[in-house]
């Protein structure tokens, strides 16, 4: 899962649920092209959201709007979840996100 965190794990846009969409999203790109792959490879996408609330989804689309073009994340998106959570690791991360790619 990716998470908010710039590389050397400095934490990005608190307490903004479309920052660290963006920056999560932005990781899990990075992730991808390192293992060879893109969006476009990518089957699921799931992310877990802290204290989710459906008012919170205009909020969610503006982080991945942000960057769906920057990283070519189609829009709409590969199949996805998006499951609420009490919180995550820590307090700060609203967001991670978690993609299964397939490769031939």
């Amino acid at each position: 899962g990716q998470i908010a965190r710039t590389a050397d794990g400095t934490p990005v846009a608190p307490d903004d649920l479309a920052g660290q969409v963006a920056q999560a999203l932005r990781n899990t790109h990075a992730g991808l092209l390192s293992a060879g792959a893109g969006f476009g490879d990518v089957v699921r996408l799931t992310f877990y959201v802290t204290g989710w609330s459906p008012d919170k989804i205009e909020a969610f689309m503006t982080g991945v709007t942000a960057v769906a073009e920057d990283i070519d994340l189609p829009l709409p998106m590969p199949p996805s979840s998006l499951i609420g959570v009490d919180y995550l690791f820590e307090r700060d991360v609203l967001v991670e996100v978690e993609a299964t790619a397939v490769l031939d």
